[in-house]
């Protein structure tokens, strides 16, 4: 079953409604089943408006926040993506959908393992999975268009800022371990420019830069 309806319907109802207008985005989420990032007990809660456990006390997204953090990346075809937090690899799969080349760090090796596995048997064997303190980045492939943190830091890593190309978006929640903001961090030729999209919340990004574990 490929739930073609479901995603039309995610989309139509918690996506579009909300404001998520970039064509691409809306697109890649027709296109990716996300039912197949899940476990197959979870498959019927998999186009609901929530966030869903994926083992390893790491979460899925609810489909809204992957797409506005999508979304604020302005990722075009072609551009190189950094994704720090691989988990279960739906959000590497929606920017591998648009067209980008996707590096993602995970810390978790069980979960970069299974992410491989899943992506393989989904023959999408052009994303490349680092396991590895995701606050460091992925320095050997900088620099990047985009890169999107999906965990919370006390604060933007210095070290994302080193590997964005001058344009570059950075979008990462930063606060307390708790509650945070949605941020986007612009690189410029006179410095980093930062805005913010409200209030959201995310497992902590564990790393150097950010929390002890």
């Amino acid at each position: 079953m490929n739930r073609q309806n479901e995603r039309e319907e995610m989309v139509k109802t918690q996506l579009i409604r909300r404001g998520i207008s970039d064509e691409n985005v809306l697109n890649a989420f027709r296109k990716v089943p996300r039912h197949m990032f899940l476990s197959p007990g979870q498959a019927s809660d998999a186009y609901g408006d929530f966030p869903l456990p994926i083992g390893s006390g790491q979460t899925i997204s609810q489909p809204y926040i992957v797409a506005l953090m999508t979304e604020l990346a302005r990722i075009k075809p072609g551009d190189r993506v950094l994704e720090i937090g691989t988990g279960c690899a739906y959000q590497s799969a929606i920017i591998h959908a648009m067209g980008a080349k996707v590096y993602s760090v995970e810390r978790k090796k069980e979960l970069a393992e299974k992410a491989g596995e899943l992506l393989k048997k989904m023959q999408i064997n052009d994303i490349r999975i680092l396991v590895g303190d995701g606050t460091l980045g992925w320095p050997e492939n900088a620099p990047y268009d985009s890169i999107v943190v999906t965990a919370a830091a006390p604060e933007a890593p210095p070290s994302l800022f080193e590997q964005m190309e001058e344009g570059g978006r950075l979008v990462i929640p930063t606060g307390g371990r708790l509650f945070q903001e949605l941020m986007v961090f612009v690189k410029t030729s006179s410095g980093i420019e930062s805005e913010s999209h409200g209030g959201c919340r995310f497992v902590p990004l564990i790393g150097k830069y950010g929390w002890k574990n």
